[in-house]
């Protein structure tokens, strides 16, 4: 009995679908961190510990200077100068998006976070924020949309490539938790700390979460398995 062999065509591997890799960073330390809530505070700079950190993220990426395709920032002060060691090594210029601009936090702007954690709304904050918006500011469920439509767009424009998005804690913990499919009331659970850097890969296969809250090396070993 003849056996028939398999096309040409047929026997081929299918090559694995192009993978983006965006790179999620919360701006360094400013003076102000932990202790106020800035929002949107123009002339807001990072202190000295925020340059060092900064420095260092641009370190670690460093490996895999030469894959990034841009680097994009807020237009905040203390996210572009974040940014700008990262697009040094990777020789590239800071791109401006107002899409990944911090939560508009309208009338709380610049308040102490020691007065505010007294504040009837802030347990709102903490456990449903999704229901939640800011006096004169934007809600939790507006920010999240905005920035993740923003990021989303940015890595369809990058298709196969890895890009630096630097932004806020807030709009980059919604989005993690969005990637993972947990609900906006319970982003809060996770963490960004400054300078953090947070991993997705995005391709025709669905979403992937590499990494959430790293402050080390080794972002450049990062791959699905």
């Amino acid at each position: 009995m003849a056996v028939t062999k398999k096309s040409k065509k047929n026997s081929r591997k299918k090559s694995p679908p192009p993978q983006t890799l965006v790179l999620l960073v919360r701006h360094g330390r400013t003076p102000t961190t932990g202790d106020e809530l800035p929002g949107r505070s123009p002339g807001l700079d990072l202190g000295e510990e925020g340059r060092n950190q900064a420095e260092t993220v641009a370190r670690h990426l460093t490996p895999i200077a030469d894959r990034i395709d841009a680097v994009y920032a807020s237009p905040l002060e203390r996210t572009r100068q974040t940014a700008a060691p990262i697009a040094r090594v990777a020789g590239v210029r800071v791109r401006s998006n107002k899409g990944l601009l911090e939560l508009d936090v309208g009338d709380w702007t610049g308040r102490k976070l020691s007065e505010l954690r007294k504040l009837p709304e802030w347990r709102t904050i903490q456990h449903s924020p999704s229901s939640f918006t800011f006096p004169g500011g934007e809600s939790f469920a507006d920010m999240a949309h905005r920035f993740g439509s923003t990021v989303r767009s940015l890595a369809d424009r990058h298709r196969g490539r890895i890009i630096v998005v630097v932004s806020h804690a807030d709009p980059i913990r919604a989005f993690v938790a969005e990637c993972m499919g947990v609900h906006l009331d319970l982003f809060q659970r996770t963490v960004a700390s400054p300078c953090s850097v947070s991993a997705i890969a995005f391709s025709d296969g669905g979403t992937l979460v590499l990494t959430v809250n790293s402050t080390g090396d080794g972002v450049d070993r990062l791959a699905p398995s």
